[in-house]
This record gives structure tokens, sequence and C-alpha cells, in this order.
């Protein structure tokens, strides 16, 4: 069993806790000073605590606090070149955690889907150990990227999941006005949504050859294409995925000003 802490027991930090719970492979000290917040991880923990220091013993400290209070958690963190600190972080960089601590230190930007093993994560650093991939392992996908690119990787997979909600609800709500039950229409919807995702991940032929695998002559799903093809809607896709891109770029600006200061 792998040693695991995790500072900061918000929406990411909760769901790789449950996500490392379901996994089996980690045993997890959940810090935060948020009672309420402690409380609501603790069946899937080994201990909790409000002090950072107790959460230093672990082989791989996860700090997924805001990022205007990662310097005086890492203040408190005292961590040896043995141990590897995973910064989730947003728009916090290697340097600036690295200047702070004596730990490997590696750069994650997961998603909620931690929770239920299905997270799509992207993780950048000089040493991303073996330890650290077995844990993005036991909570869904990870691509290993430059540290440059944690911008468009926080937009694809972090903000994702939201667009990708507003798709779903796009389809639940054709099927309803078409006369499904609400219920039967977001199943059918969110269904097929992950089963896609299935076939992408596992399958060898590029998305477009999958796009006409289902796209018999003269049927249904080609009619449907047909105006997906003539619409705006990659456009528009691409563009929410640039905005993200932008603001992440904007926030980790905002952060190295003040780090200035």
């Amino acid at each position: 069993m792998v040693q695991t802490s995790v500072i900061g027991c918000g929406n990411m930090g909760s769901a790789l806790i449950k996500g490392l719970w379901r996994g089996g492979n980690h045993t997890v000290t959940a810090c935060d000073l948020d009672p309420d917040a402690l409380e609501s991880v603790a069946d899937y923990c080994e201990r909790t605590t409000s002090d950072v220091s107790e959460a230093a013993d672990a082989d791989v400290v996860v700090v997924a606090v805001k990022p205007d209070i990662v310097g005086a958690v890492l203040e408190d963190l005292e961590l040896s070149p043995e141990q590897t600190l995973l910064s989730i972080a947003a728009g916090v960089s290697t340097d600036y955690v690295e200047t702070r601590t004596d730990a490997n230190v590696v750069r994650l930007m997961p998603n909620l889907a931690a929770e239920t093993g299905d997270m799509a994560a992207a993780v950048a650093g000089e040493n991303v150990t073996d330890e650290v991939r077995a844990l993005l392992d036991d909570v869904g996908e990870y691509a290993e990227i430059d540290e440059a690119q944690m911008d468009i990787a926080t937009a694809v997979n972090g903000s994702g999941p939201a667009f990708v909600f507003y798709l779903i609800q796009a389809m639940t709500e054709a099927g309803v006005d078409g006369g499904l039950e609400a219920d039967d229409a977001e199943t059918l919807a969110a269904q097929t949504f992950k089963g896609a995702a299935e076939t992408v991940l596992r399958s060898d032929e590029d998305v477009d050859d999958l796009i006409d695998a289902v796209c018999s002559p003269n049927g249904t799903t080609i009619e449907g294409m047909e105006v997906l093809w003539n619409s705006d809607v990659r456009a528009d896709v691409t563009a929410a995925v640039t905005a993200a891109e932008e603001r992440s770029a904007e926030l980790a600006a905002e952060f190295g000003s003040e780090d200035d200061v």
C-alpha cells in the first residue's frame, strides 16, 4: 500500500480521495482546516487531520488547495527529497513549488471524474515517478506533457467535463422533445457519451473512421451528421476550449505577479 496524503479536501481533493479508496492500493491521510470537509471524506481515509505536519508522513503528498494559500501550506510542510509532492493548484508553476520544498515536485491537472475512476489528467515534471503513475492509473487515464502545455490541458480535461455535460444536456433535451421521459433520455445520452469515449480510448481507429462506422449510407446517423458538418459546432467547441485556455494563462500570470510583489 502506498502512503498518500491529500492536503485540501474540496471538490478535487475529495474526488481524488474517493477514487484512491475505490482503487484500493493507497492508504490515505486527508488534511483540511474545515471539519465539514474532513467529515465528508472520513469514510474513505485511514485518518483525517487539520495539521499539515501530520500529512507530511507519506510517500506522495498531494497539495490540492487554492493557489493563494499554496505558499502558506508549503511553509508548514517539511518533506525530504525521497518524497513526491503532487501539486494540483491551478496556475502555480513547478518552479514556484520547487523553491519551497525539498521533495520531488510533479504538477497535475486532473478532473472530478477521479471519484469514479474515470479521470482524465495531464501531468508534468522532471521526474514523474512510478508511484505517481500508479496513483493516476488507479483513478483514470493520464497524459505526460511539458509544463508549457498545462494551460491548454487545463482547458481540455480540466474544464472539458462542463462542456461535455452541456452536450449531454442538449441531447437529453432533444430526447425529451421527441417524447422520452427525462430520466430515460438522460440515461441514454450519458451512457452514449461514456460508451463513445471508451471506444475512442480502446480503438486503434481514428475518430473519423469511427464516425464512418456508425454512418450507414442513407441511414439515420448520416442525416444527423450532415447537420453537424454544416454547422459551426466544431468552431464553437474550439472557441470554448480556447477561452478556457486563455483564462488559465491569465490566472497563472496573475499568480506570478502576486508572487513578485
